[in-house]
């Protein structure tokens, strides 16, 4: 059966995260006279990430709530256990501030969007919560693009989880074989994506390459032809 819908991971994919991450956080650290401490921008940086990573991986296993993630995070990073919530709260509103400054579509986003318009249905599926993805797909201007948006904080698991896959199906109310995801991460969300039964599609916008038994591509403008060409589905590195 044809593919009748595109489901979308949103950071790194449509919204260049990375990008922001980077810019926000040496940008927060400079007002938050951090940066002595840490030695340089990029140390600072890489600490901020591998912390990230750290709690990012509780919460997809489903050990700890999405705020307590986010709170963690901000203890580990300051090395101060004795922080409350409302403290770390508030330092990552402080921080949120700067790093929503530096918000940006990647340039290929909205084309790919034009030009899939008129034949694919499009919906969200996000490991994050709704009210950040409504937040930011409101910011960017792209919020009534989607049917649906489905995030893992508010169902209880994470991608590459079959479940959350399931769930964004549902909420169009399609089989999964008749749905294609995409997204930048090949084990969480292209991998993830065929073994729940949908067409899973890496963005690999980096050139990373490898992965043969997944469909690749390395930027958005080529997945119209991908998708017109539906029986190309699963041929090693489908775009260079």
């Amino acid at each position: 059966m044809a593919i009748r819908a595109v489901l979308w991971d949103i950071d790194d994919t449509l919204f260049d995260y990375a990008g922001a991450d980077t810019s926000g956080m040496r940008a927060h650290l400079h007002a938050e006279g951090l940066l002595a401490r840490y030695g340089t921008a990029e140390d600072a940086l890489a600490l901020w990430k591998e912390v990230t990573l750290v709690h990012w991986r509780r919460f997809e296993a489903g050990g700890v709530d999405f705020l307590a993630q986010r709170r963690d995070r901000v203890r580990d990073f300051l090395a101060a256990d004795g922080l409350t919530d409302t403290e770390a709260d508030d330092w990552f509103s402080r921080y949120l501030r700067h790093y929503e400054a530096a918000w940006e579509l990647f340039p290929d986003a909205v084309p790919a969007l034009d030009l899939l318009a008129d034949d694919y249905r499009h919906a969200v599926l996000s490991n994050s919560s709704l009210l950040n993805q409504e937040h930011k797909l409101r910011t960017l201007g792209v919020w009534d693009r989607f049917e649906a948006v489905v995030c893992a904080a508010e169902l209880g698991f994470a991608k590459p989880a079959a479940e959350a896959f399931h769930a964004a199906c549902a909420a169009m109310g399609l089989a999964p074989h008749e749905v294609a995801y995409v997204g930048d991460q090949p084990d969480i969300d292209a991998r993830g994506a065929v073994e729940a039964g949908l067409r899973g599609i890496w963005l690999d916008r980096t050139g990373l390459g490898g992965r043969p038994e997944l469909a690749r591509i390395t930027g958005l403008a080529q997945l119209p032809a991908l998708l017109g060409a539906d029986t190309r589905f699963g041929a090693s590195d489908t775009f260079g």
